[in-house]
């Protein structure tokens, strides 16, 4: 039973107990002395039955509190648990991607070295190479194109015409 449940539950049955033993005490064709006796009995059963009812509802409470504490300590632990795993994954990423990036940061280091070093040699080279050296080598290098022809247009004789 939920806390509202259970009290509303409670105050229905002592409201209902006395009703009832008012209503008891109005129509009930006893002498005085026996009307209370009677009266005192029902309000200690009352009382009794209100207890146990307490006593029950208290002990549901209590269950129901410690199965979320319960419930909650194992969460907790889940949560820890987790977040250790993925403390770890995380530093396993953190150190293959440092890898990574120093073994890139190699391989680019080893191509740009090797850019400039290719850059000085054929800068050197050709600084190197003497003038007829240099232009054999700018022909060699130089697209080979057709010898250029000269076409001349035929003039047609107006005579030639069969007009």
């Amino acid at each position: 039973m939920s806390d509202r449940g259970s009290g509303d539950f409670l105050k229905g049955l002592l409201v209902g107990g006395a009703l009832g033993a008012v209503l008891a005490l109005l129509y009930a064709p006893k002498s005085g002395r026996e009307t209370r006796e009677e009266l005192g009995d029902r309000v200690d059963e009352l009382y009794g039955k209100t207890r146990e009812e307490y006593e029950a509802a208290l002990e549901k409470t209590r269950h129901s509190y410690e199965a979320a504490v319960s419930r909650l300590r194992h969460l907790e632990e889940d949560a820890r648990q987790k977040a250790h795993e993925m403390e770890h994954l995380v530093e396993d990423l953190v150190e293959k991607g440092s890898e990574t990036v120093t073994e890139n940061r190699g391989r680019l280091k080893e191509a740009v070295d090797a850019a400039r070093n290719a850059f000085r040699a054929e800068k050197e080279g050709i600084d190197d190479v003497d003038g007829e050296d240099a232009q054999a080598e700018a022909d060699d290098d130089a697209p080979k194109s057709k010898p250029r022809t000269r076409r001349t247009r035929r003039k047609k004789d107006d005579g030639d015409s069969d007009s």
